[in-house]
């Protein structure tokens, strides 16, 4: 069985464990490379291959000042991931819902 590209779209991109920690880098403010990898502790070519994919559906965006390039996160290519787990909120919201009156009926006793 043939494996699904993960640049087809940000499911596929944010499988990877390190591009969701350099989301969450990015999240918080833009940085260079050179950041990425001393944060996290990887060699610099792994950082830009993931980069490159994260840019690749929109995810990264980047932008020069002088001899850097800044990257920043483009939350909206999210949406869509969103918008497929919120779908499971109810399912668990109701579960919550059955455990609490279960405890609730426990403590009582």
């Amino acid at each position: 069985m043939a494996r699904a590209a993960t640049t087809s779209d940000a499911f596929n991109a944010i499988a990877e464990p390190r591009r969701r920690e350099i989301l969450d880098l990015l999240a918080g403010r833009e940085r260079a490379v050179q950041d990425l990898v001393a944060e996290l502790g990887l060699a610099q070519p792994l950082v830009s291959k993931h980069l490159r994919v994260l840019r690749e559906v929109g995810l990264v965006e980047v932008r020069e000042q002088g001899r850097q390039r800044l990257y920043r996160m483009n939350g909206r290519p999210l949406k869509p991931v969103h918008d497929w787990v919120r779908r499971y909120e109810q399912l668990w919201s109701e579960r919550f819902e059955l455990l609490d009156a279960v405890l609730a009926e426990m403590e009582e006793d």
